[in-house]
């Protein structure tokens, strides 16, 4: 990577601008926090260091020469193993466990008692119902959200057969692998629970059968997203394309400017529901452009998608909005919200407002959703927010311009729809025929989060541009999505700039049919990091269509900047579906040949898909190609 690229924190202009100010102001950011960690541990970069039990922590020398073994004989593969699957449960805990809160919602409300949540989209109710093996014959929307409800529900505890949502959502070709391996989850708690039991002191300390537990708990976590977004969907509606802007110039100053962040779309929805009676109250308190909503992270990702919520940041920058000084109020549900957000309350005027009971930061102002009164939480947040206007400081706001036109909103129903307008009869064709004919040489899912070790932004913008250039379809979640969306790459215009010849062709054909009068997006953005799932179900359909298994098609995934451990059991979910995954940060896992083996070779032995971990964007881009070129070659295209 270039020098000048590695010593910038940020290629986004607006947030180089922010880190200047909070530079000049003498805030700490979490890049000064990564700064203070240097040197950071390299037993720890390894993941050969064990704290499971209190005879440790114990720590295997890499160079061979001190410890090769902790106090109760673990090696470095046995290490390294536990510490990953861990990681991979602690994922599936966070996507499943939004999953349940959605379950429950849909069980009230179907009940009566949270009326505030009406489902939107009754025929994504009926669709689910009916692969769910429910018989929705002549039966009302709440008869089929309760029994929605109740096999999602089931779907947590320990029960007899496959995980539904695990089992009805991918090939047959997946299932049947699955099974000869062993690895097909049932209740998706119990997988999480297995995996702490099996790295508890004292009992798994095979690497290779660890790491299959660790994929079974992956498809777990597949099971969550795809019960997430579903549930999503039924509650506040199936996206489509929508247009509106991204990036820090999407604040104005003079309206009350409400952060809405996190990953869980239960609060947010309705308070872009309720902000929009609430208007005239902020114009009132002399905020004469009324209440501006804008988005952050996934939990921006579901406002966008369905309510055309300006994006404003993603990930490591979340402080930089504060920093701007006209946030007056960041509202915030939970995961990838950091507690640094709290060290900047005494500089600025802005409330930071918790609101999930799991997930409170010191500092911030609580206050708990409580879903049976959900309009009413959300409009007493309002006016907090509207009444922390007053308090802002003159001195201290600096709104960066830049912004950029996204369009979002690409489900898998809104995809199969722009296709249909081309063939309505058989709506894959026109898809399947241009990967045949090479006009798409491949896909690749981008996802993932960013990460303070890489210069935000710098992989997605560099590798997205390479692929498409070389005709390659992009799919996009997540912070990865968001980063697109603040440089203007979700567009017809990134599609005539940075799209091969072929790709551009088939954008401009679908885009016109669909009456865009122009190509559709070089990148299309489906959504949260729970919407992984939905470029699933594409990947599925085609699959289906051409009579082969998933790890046969020239679809990739990529999380180049990837962070979390969220980030993590997705990536061996996608690994487990069959999909070459590259990886542009290294996971802690070097400390074992065989666990580094196992991923990025075994695997495809046993499942068709494999790691690919390259931390240089380029070069990574030149192993996908390859991948994308070989799966061509296996199909005889």
């Amino acid at each position: 990577m270039d020098k000048k690229v590695l010593s910038q924190k940020s290629i986004d202009s607006t947030c180089q601008s922010m880190i200047k100010k909070a530079e000049d102001e003498g805030i700490e950011t979490i890049w000064d926090r990564l700064e203070k960690q240097q040197p950071q541990c390299g037993f720890g970069e390894l993941g050969v260091c064990c704290k499971i039990c209190m005879q440790g922590p114990c720590r295997i020398d890499p160079f061979k020469v001190g410890a090769q073994k902790g106090v109760c004989g673990a090696n470095a593969d046995t290490i390294v193993a536990r510490n990953l699957v861990r990681a991979i449960a602690g994922g599936t805990a966070a996507h499943s466990g939004h999953a349940k809160h959605l379950a429950h919602i849909l069980s009230k409300s179907a009940k009566g008692e949270f009326k505030d949540y009406p489902v939107k989209d009754p025929e994504k109710l009926k669709a689910v119902a009916a692969r769910l093996g429910v018989d929705i014959e002549g039966k009302n929307n709440e008869e089929l959200a309760r029994e929605v409800a109740r096999l999602a529900l089931e779907e947590f505890s320990e029960k007899e057969g496959p995980n539904l949502w695990a089992a009805t959502t991918v090939t047959k070709g997946r299932v049947d692998t699955f099974s000869k391996l062993g690895v097909v989850p049932g209740g998706i708690d119990s997988a999480i629970s297995e995996i702490m039991h099996r790295t508890h002191y004292g009992v798994d300390a095979d690497p290779v059968n660890l790491l299959l537990g660790g994929i079974k708990c992956s498809l777990a976590d597949y099971a969550g997203c795809h019960m997430g977004t579903d549930l999503a969907d039924i509650l506040f509606g199936t996206p489509q394309p929508v247009v509106t802007e991204a990036n820090m110039g999407v604040l104005k100053e003079n309206a009350v400017n409400i952060a809405l962040h996190g990953h869980n779309p239960a609060l947010s929805d309705i308070i872009v529901q309720v902000a929009a009676e609430m208007q005239d109250e902020a114009k009132n308190m002399g905020a004469s452009e009324g209440i501006n909503l804008v988005g952050m992270c996934c939990t921006g990702n579901e406002v966008l998608m369905r309510h055309k919520i300006p994006p404003l940041t993603h990930s490591v920058s979340q402080e930089l909005a504060i920093i701007t000084g006209v946030i007056d109020a960041m509202v915030v549900d939970y995961q990838c919200v950091i507690p640094g957000l709290a060290n900047l309350l005494d500089c600025y005027h802005t409330k930071l407002i918790t609101t999930m009971p799991i997930a409170k930061i010191s500092g911030a102002q609580h206050m708990e959703l409580n879903e049976e009164n959900a309009r009413e939480c959300a409009g007493d947040i309002i006016k907090t927010a509207i009444d922390s206007f007053g308090n802002r400081k003159p001195e201290k706001v600096n709104i960066p311009k830049e912004k950029n036109t996204a369009i979002a909103g690409f489900s898998t129903e809104a995809i199969l729809g722009a296709l249909g307008k081309v063939d309505s009869e058989d709506p894959l064709k026109p898809l399947i025929d241009n990967i045949v004919n090479g006009n798409i040489l491949g896909v690749c899912l981008f996802a993932g989060c960013n990460n303070a070790k890489v210069p935000q932004d710098h992989n997605f913008v560099t590798m997205v541009k390479e692929l498409a250039k070389n005709n390659v379809l992009i799919l996009a979640t997540g912070c990865g999505a968001g980063a697109f969306a603040r440089y203007g790459l979700l567009t017809p215009e990134a599609t005539l700039e940075y799209a091969g010849d072929g790709l551009k062709a088939v954008l401009t054909a679908v885009g016109e049919a669909a009456g865009l009068n122009g190509p559709l997006p070089m990148i299309l953005h489906m959504g949260s990091c729970v919407d992984n799932s939905r470029a699933v179900d594409v990947a599925v359909a085609v699959a289906n269509k051409l009579g082969v298994d998933l790890d046969k098609l020239p679809v990739v995934a990529s999380a180049p900047e990837a962070m979390t451990e969220k980030a993590i059991s997705i990536g061996t979910w996608a690994v487990s579906g069959g999909l070459p995954t590259h990886v542009g940060v290294i996971p802690p896992v070097l400390g074992s040949d065989l666990v580094a083996e196992v991923l990025t070779v075994k695997t495809k032995e046993l499942v068709g898909g494999y790691f690919i971990v390259e931390t240089d964007p380029l070069k990574a881009c030149e192993k996908l190609l390859e991948a994308i070129k070989k799966r061509r070659q296996g199909l005889n295209i």
